[in-house]
């Protein structure tokens, strides 16, 4: 009730005898026609050679599979293409529903990581070798050295034994195989010393199968079998070993349930005229769908591990061994699971602990590749196929030291192309090239598309003043920018004639009045502190007002008349006198700068003015400031006007905005730098560079020569090279990009809030400690004031002689007092209130009555 079948007619043969369960075929073409049937007649499918991921359990219910799917193993395959960091393969395999759909899966899996297959190089099933050969040869002159091959067992050692004798097992080359390599030689008794030299430095997956007691026993029984078809296993007799396992105790289950066999016809199968697959003898397993449920709910542990289904009907914990070729023999250099994925640690001991699939957790040990090469290969090569490197130069009309046509054999020269040659020659490979002009050399070529057409393949890169725009990176990859750019505004400007108001130009209005502030705080404070020892700090109220107006500006030149006694009233004037020389330095030296340096104005202050006002603007024609200034800032198109020359720019500019001018230009920097350097200064730079950019080499997508010249680039800069170069064309006089530098050199108070703070703070403990000290002495005479009124309520009430006529002694009054005459007053109510304290007495010194 239980068959193996190996084809399509076979099976058909052995399911007339009303079998509940097949276990077979090894190949996924043939599944894919056998799954038909069984969902028809409910007999479930077991096959542990079938590995299409394309046989899926929506499709095919019945179709039950008992090893990985190759699904898993093409996700292997991506995870370990980007570990080495490889973005494109070239892909060889035999061209069956087997080797497409899995390299299809490749495809996806490698999408995912920003990878991809260059080229899918398939050939027929039982192609002859002469087929293969001319297969290697075409894709070895293509650009990627990586190459991943998913073919049968029957094809696959003809596929290395030709790239051996092509050269193409050699340093530089790498060759990684799906597990139809281990399946080939596992099942050798011994791999003979010419097979492995075809397979040397190969990489490969093989289906990991955890070692066990139960599997050290069966490999020990296979041994000492006779008359065995091959002398070894591979890791699919496992699996098919498995299988048999699975139906045994699958039934066991059903029959302990007290499940029944019976079959009945399937009225939709019939043969037709002269057929000879007897459809008729066919029937339906009534107790498929039951069986099928106990199938999927088994869980035990066989030879490879665990067996249990998921939800897809795939076995649980797919996971693979990484074989690396080497010598004589085969080592394993890591694992892939679909818990862990890459891991130099067995799936088994990883499905302890919890999940870490992050690019820091994936590891594998080293690899020897093809040439005993222990380096990870670059991955990729220039094509050997006679084709140049195709790269569109602008044919530029302004500008021309940036780059432009040459009459030489090179066909461009410039700034630009100059640094592209001196990163081609950092590399440590050739790279034949040959430049295209792009642009007629009436006008300047439209920079959009000529990054356009670089990612529709018409050339392979651009080379030139490109700008690194978010836009163009969505379509080409770009190198490291090797000059800085951004956009800036250039307007003609006038010298400012001198002002009579010149001399308050040193310092902002804001620090004018804090200025002024701080000089009447700091002489009010010290009349405050002066004023009850000081004379020269008293006087009538007039007088006073106009001492502490006098005292305060009088200090700005060093002038003030009056003498400081108090000691918290000079430890003030020391300060201030301090702050008030660091200003007067400030000060004059600021003026000294403004008077001295040229002043230049100009109408328009930066993009801000411009955007507001709605005078006409300039650009470069060609430059991608039209669409930034139109899309970006919102400004009218109408406004725009395209300048073809620097002939151009000066008449514009020259104009102005209401003779058929513009305002301003605005383009990026490295041209305004040159084009004010020819123009001798006479235009300049107003406000900031309002974007930040830089320019590079666009190429094609995914091209692996923008990271080489990327790093190239780099090493330019750090050895001096790039800077050599800008200097060969570009001047290194520079105009000053500041029209008016009056601004620059006015004074704010960001430059002197800390010492009007330390002055302010010094102040206020001046303050503070001098008014807790009039409180002191204010307590103390009212104290007295008060003993002396208690003692005058003690009196007779006819006694009023003896009354005091005094009052407690105000606050306002203390703080008016002068010190001395304070002391005096305290002194005298002292001695009265000593007198008064005193009993009246005789002149013979006996009390003296009342009466």
């Amino acid at each position: 009730m239980i068959q193996i079948a190996a084809n399509f007619l076979e099976l058909l043969k052995l399911i007339e005898d009303d079998v509940v369960a097949a276990i077979g075929p090894q190949s996924s073409g043939i599944a894919h026609v056998i799954s038909h049937v069984v969902n028809e007649l409910h007999v479930p499918l077991l096959s542990f050679g079938a590995t299409d991921p394309t046989l899926s359990a929506l499709q095919y219910p019945y179709f039950l599979r008992t090893t990985m799917s190759d699904y898993f193993q093409m996700y292997a395959i991506a995870d370990m293409l980007e570990y080495f960091g490889w973005r494109e393969i070239i892909a060889i395999f035999v061209d069956d529903d087997y080797g497409r759909n899995g390299i299809s899966v490749l495809g996806d899996a490698l999408a995912k990581n920003r990878a991809k297959i260059s080229y899918k190089a398939a050939f027929t099933p039982n192609a002859p070798r002469s087929d293969i050969k001319d297969l290697l040869v075409g894709v070895n002159l293509m650009e990627s050295r990586v190459f991943v091959v998913h073919v049968n067992p029957d094809s696959g050692l003809t596929i290395f034994s030709v790239a051996k004798t092509l050269g193409m097992m050699s340093a530089g080359y790498v060759w990684i195989t799906t597990d139809w390599l281990p399946s080939v030689l596992d099942s050798m008794d011994s791999v003979d010393s010419d097979t492995m030299d075809l397979i040397q430095g190969v990489v490969s997956l093989r289906h990991h199968t955890p070692e066990s007691d139960l599997k050290r026993s069966f490999s020990s029984k296979w041994k000492n079998l006779k008359d065995k078809e091959t002398p070894n296993f591979n890791s699919y007799a496992l699996y098919a070993y498995d299988s048999v396992w699975l139906i045994a105790r699958a039934l066991d289950v059903f029959f302990n349930e007290g499940g029944n066999i019976t079959f009945s016809e399937d009225p939709s199968l019939h043969d037709t005229n002269g057929s000879a697959l007897y459809l008729n003898s066919l029937h339906i397993f009534d107790q498929g769908p039951k069986f099928l449920k106990i199938l999927l709910s088994m869980n035990f542990t066989g030879l490879t591990g665990l067996i249990q289904f998921d939800s897809e009907k795939n076995l649980i914990r797919p996971s693979y061994d990484i074989l690396n070729i080497g010598g004589t023999g085969i080592r394993t250099i890591g694992y892939w699971s679909n818990y862990s994925h890459l891991s130099t640690v067995a799936p088994e001991i990883l499905y302890t602990k919890p999940p870490n699939i992050s690019a820091s957790n994936q590891h594998l040990y080293s690899v020897i590749w093809p040439g005993e090469m222990t380096a990870n290969p670059k991955g990729w090569v220039f094509p050997n196929n006679g084709k140049p490197l195709r790269i569109a130069v602008p044919n530029r009309v302004t500008f021309k030291e940036f780059v432009s046509k040459d009459n030489g054999p090179s066909g461009a020269k410039g700034y630009s192309i100059d640094v592209f040659e001196a990163a081609i020659n950092l590399l440590a490979y050739p790279v034949p090239h040959t430049y295209i002009l792009y642009g007629d050399g009436n006008r300047n070529p439209e920079f959009n598309n000529i990054v356009f057409d670089v990612s529709q393949n018409k050339y392979d890169a651009t080379v030139g003043d490109i700008t690194i725009t978010t836009n163009r990176t969505r379509i080409v990859d770009f190198t490291q920018p090797y000059m800085e750019s951004g956009l800036v505004v250039v307007a003609p400007v006038r010298e400012v004639k001198s002002s009579p108001w010149s001399f308050l130009k040193p310092f902002t209005w804001q620090m004018w009045c804090v200025t002024a502030a701080f000089f009447l705080f700091v002489g009010a404070v010290v009349w405050i502190l002066e004023h009850r020892m000081n004379p020269e700090f008293r006087g009538p109220p007039r007088q006073q007002l106009v001492t502490i107006f006098w005292f305060s500006f009088s200090t700005m030149f060093f002038a003030h008349r009056e003498n400081t006694v108090s000691t918290l009233g000079r430890l003030v004037l020391i300060l201030w006198l301090f702050v008030v020389l660091i200003i007067n330095s400030s000060y004059t030296a600021s003026l000294t700068s403004i008077l001295t340096v040229q002043q230049l104005t100009s109408r328009v202050q930066g993009i801000d003015s411009l955007i507001a006002s709605s005078d006409p603007i300039g650009i470069q024609d060609g430059s991608f400031a039209h669409n930034y200034l139109v899309e970006e800032l919102n400004i009218a198109e109408s406004r725009l006007r395209t300048m073809k020359t620097q002939d151009d720019y000066v008449a514009a500019l020259q104009k102005g905005p209401n003779n058929g001018g513009v305002a301003a230009i605005v383009d990026e920097l490295p041209y305004i730098e040159l084009f004010l350097v020819n123009t001798k200064c006479t235009f300049r730079t107003v406000g900031q560079e309002f974007t930040k950019s830089g320019w590079g080499f666009a190429f094609q997508r995914d091209s692996p020569l923008a990271v080489d010249l990327s790093t190239a680039i780099l090493q330019l800069s750090e050895n001096g090279d790039l800077q050599r170069i800008h200097d060969k064309w570009l001047s290194s006089d520079a105009c000053s990009s500041q029209p008016n530098p009056v601004d620059e050199n006015r004074l704010s108070l960001d430059s002197f809030w800390g010492l009007f703070l330390v002055c302010g703070i010094a102040c206020s403990i001046g303050l503070l400690l001098f008014f807790w000290r009039i409180w002191q002495q204010y307590r103390l005479v009212n104290k007295d004031d008060e003993e002396e009124a208690a003692r005058e309520r003690e009196l007779p009430p006819d006694d009023g002689s003896r009354r005091s006529t005094q009052r407690a002694t105000s606050f306002k009054s203390i703080l008016d007092i002068k010190e001395k005459e304070f002391k005096e007053m305290l002194k005298l109510k002292r001695k009265s209130s000593d007198q008064k304290r005193a009993p009246s007495q005789s002149s013979d010194g006996q009390p003296i009555s009342p009466s």
